[in-house]
């Protein structure tokens, strides 16, 4: 595969680690749902949330990076109206990647709990403390995680269908890995 056909090893990295991070924040996010309010819970909760701003600042620098170096075209051979829904979702998780981090600082800030990046830098609070609407963005955080879920579910049933049915270089021009399998 050639170089022009692939993603630079910059825009690899960065999907992948942003894959990663999602992969441990989900399901952190719904373990610490369900216990009690002890210390525990509480230093779940600065992981998540910790794990949320490294996410945000994941995708500014993937639009950042984007925005500056053009992704490879996808395969000729990928109908127009596939290449639309392709575009369609990688514009919704981009955009739900910006959303969720946000909408889980401002339901902190909401609540009246800063948001303290690795335990070193406290975020500014982004709304004033108001119950009705940390309630609210509890809700809203929560829906939009099921989204992304859904989302992100279709987005890797779809590169695996290119690369096991299809047989084309839709999953290949993102592994980290050379020409990949």
């Amino acid at each position: 595969m050639s170089s022009a056909t692939r993603y630079t090893a910059t825009a690899i990295s960065l999907h992948w680690l942003t894959a990663l991070f999602i992969f441990a924040t989900f399901p952190l996010g719904v373990y610490m749902h369900e216990l009690a309010l002890s210390p525990l819970k509480l230093q779940l909760i600065n992981y998540h949330k910790w794990l949320g701003v490294t996410i945000l600042l994941l995708t500014v620098a993937r639009l950042a990076w984007r925005a500056t170096h053009t992704p490879p075209p996808l395969p000729e051979t990928i109908p127009p109206w596939q290449q639309r829904v392709a575009h369609g979702l990688h514009l919704l998780l981009y955009a739900l990647l910006l959303v969720i981090p946000l909408s889980g600082w401002l339901m902190s800030s909401a609540k009246g709990f800063p948001v303290v990046y690795l335990g070193l830098v406290q975020l500014p609070d982004l709304v004033a403390k108001d119950k009705a609407l940390g309630e609210l963005l509890t809700t809203v955080h929560q829906t939009l995680n099921f989204g992304l879920l859904a989302l992100v579910g279709m987005h890797i049933a779809a590169a695996l269908k290119h690369h096991f049915i299809e047989h084309d270089a839709t999953l290949r021009r993102m592994l980290p890995f050379g020409k990949g399998i």
